[in-house]
């Protein structure tokens, strides 16, 4: 018996990749090997990262329209320790609103993260330390 199909998403910007795992039939599994061994892709994920583009591509308006309408950043939005001094000395808060990955800098401390952020809403990746993710964890939706 095979493994399940892991297929790696590349993120809009950094190069990095988050693994997901999908379960499918063996007779769609089937049919992707015999694509595979007539050429038609190099493997698996490549038949898969193709058929997922080619659905993006497809609903890319109404994509487009809900980030436009839901005011979030599109691609990558990365914060620094200075970053968040900034905003903590100008005494206002953030509402992080992502489709794509969202970083915050492993020097940020949960004191930090909890005076500068008031929510987090990712839709894709979120990276920061394990510390911060958990200091914030009633903030991220």
């Amino acid at each position: 018996m095979k493994k399940p199909a892991v297929l790696d998403t590349p993120r809009s910007k950094g190069g990095d990749s988050e693994k997901i795992t999908i379960n499918l039939g063996p007779v769609d599994l089937g049919q992707i090997d015999l694509l595979v061994e007539e050429g038609f892709y190099a493997n698996r994920t490549d038949l898969i990262r193709t058929a997922i583009r080619n659905q993006l591509a497809l609903h890319a308006r109404v994509v487009q329209e809900t980030v436009a309408r839901r005011s979030l950043v599109l691609g990558l939005q990365h914060f620094s320790r200075q970053d968040l001094e900034a905003i903590r000395a100008a005494r206002e808060r953030l509402n992080i609103q992502v489709l794509g990955l969202a970083s915050i800098a492993a020097d940020v401390s949960p004191e930090l993260a909890l005076a500068t952020i008031e929510s987090v809403v990712v839709l894709g990746a979120f990276h920061a330390s394990p510390a911060v993710k958990t200091a914030l964890a009633g903030r991220i939706h």
